[in-house]
């Protein structure tokens, strides 16, 4: 049932002048009004209904309006909601165990967090506490989360208006993507490029490299075939830790439980969020190998949070796991993903505007061009307001035809949850389709 628009009015009006938003100005803005959401769908306060292709924030990886977490949720909180760190709750070892046995190679040991930023804020810090080092290699065109050491690993230039600020000894690596790479050897190339730059900043001064499982927010960015091997092997050599941020590609985002299993790597510690709890609740998790975890068996970890392992938010992870395993949602985006790719290859046909797309699993993103031959971007890198003219149209078209999705430069993201089906697939390439449109009259 639809919401009276008066009331409507109210709703939006207190949360423009009583609420702060993300990554936007705060004039100008028109946020959906959600009243309900179930499934691959969002439902409006006026009665739309909205396919929702990019998981919240690639995040929402059951589907929304599971009633089987909101149970779990409910029997948790009538036992106990929170208690402090330093206890021990029946689901705080339930998930823990559970979590060891789906995470790859010896990484059996949980630190609970919040959210992914400070998975990764805790990671950085107890390579840095492991190793006695201090630098930290990173990839440029990467996001690692918006507190200010996630966000100074992170290659994203939003961390620019924060660079006086940054955290330090963090240096940054580029890799060169296939689809604008010139030349065969551009694989020799990346793995060449990061020789150099663990030589130059010298290898035992390196803590450890930290990348995400599969490039997300940056535009999909495939590594290299055999690259994520290459950095196991460099980590090996020189005593450097290898950390995955599996905070977006994690829980069958990219047609497995991790990104990294794509590539059959072990990390020594691994971050994760968003898929834990697919968004019901906030939680995060730096999953520790039992190396790193003995060192503290008699010497003090000094990490620490007040939500750390929040009995709810546990009982919800857990949940959402068996949800994952019962319902094959995996193995539906594996499904999924092969068919949203033959679809696109449709849509090339029809639309010039499409220079590439980038996908794994159900973790994906069209890059729209100018020129095909060329490459020219639809939208440039960190794209200044009127260099989006173009993308924010096709955004503003995506949003009018009743799709919520990712639209970031000349990237239009692919990430439903992974319960979607063909229909819904189709549904939602249709209203990209349609947006494309605008995209192809400005193509040379």
């Amino acid at each position: 049932m639809s919401i009276l628009q008066a009331d409507i009015d109210t709703i939006i009006e207190d949360n423009l002048n009583h609420t702060l938003f993300s990554w936007s100005k705060q004039k100008g803005i028109a946020p959906l009004c959600i009243e309900s959401a179930k499934g691959v769908y969002l439902h409006t306060c006026d009665g739309r209904k909205v396919i929702d292709f990019s998981s919240g924030l690639m995040n929402v990886n059951i589907g929304h309006g599971h009633p089987r977490v909101t149970r779990a949720v409910v029997a948790q909180m009538e036992k106990v909601s929170y208690v402090t760190p330093a206890c021990a709750t029946e689901v705080r070892g339930q998930l823990g165990k559970k979590l060891a046995e789906i995470c790859p190679g010896d990484l059996n040991k949980a630190f609970f967090t919040v959210c992914g930023a400070t998975a990764i804020e805790n990671a950085i810090k107890l390579a840095r506490l492991y190793t006695g080092r201090h630098k930290v290699l990173t990839r440029y065109r990467s996001y690692h989360g918006a507190t200010m050491g996630a966000m100074s690993a992170g290659g994203d230039p939003r961390r620019h208006k924060v660079d006086i600020h940054q955290g330090a000894n963090f240096v940054h690596f580029e890799i060169p993507y296939q689809y604008r790479s010139s030349g065969e050897n551009w694989v020799k190339e990346c793995e060449e490029q990061l020789e150099r730059i663990v030589a130059y900043e010298g290898p035992d001064n390196i803590a450890a490299i930290l990348i995400e499982g599969e490039s997300g927010s940056s535009g999909c960015l495939k590594l290299p075939p055999g690259y994520w091997k290459k950095l196991r092997e460099i980590c090996d050599r020189h005593g450097i830790l290898l950390i995955a941020d599996e905070v977006m590609s994690g829980f069958g985002r990219t047609g497995q439980w991790f990104g990294v299993d794509n590539h059959n790597v072990a990390p020594d510690l691994m971050a994760m969020a968003k898929g834990l709890t697919s968004g019901y609740l906030p939680l995060g998790c730096l999953m520790v190998s039992d190396k790193i975890a003995a060192k503290f068996d008699d010497e003090m970890l000094a990490l620490g949070l007040t939500y750390s392992a929040h009995a709810t938010s546990c009982a919800a992870a857990l949940e959402v796991i068996k949800i994952y395993e019962d319902e094959n949602l995996i193995e539906n985006a594996r499904a999924m993903g092969h068919y949203l790719e033959t679809q696109i290859e449709v849509l090339k046909g029809k639309h010039p505007s499409i220079g590439d797309f980038r996908n794994t699993g159900l973790l994906g993103a069209l890059e729209l061009v100018k020129n095909r031959s060329s490459k020219v971007s639809m939208a440039p890198f960190n794209a200044k307001p009127e260099e989006m003219k173009v993308m924010s149209e096709v955004a503003s078209k995506i949003k009018e035809l009743g799709m919520y999705t990712f639209v970031r430069w000349g990237y239009i993201f692919i990430a439903p949850p992974l319960c979607i089906t063909k229909k819904e697939i189709d549904e939602g390439l249709n209203i990209i389709s349609e947006a494309l449109k605008i995209a192809d009259r400005a193509v040379d």
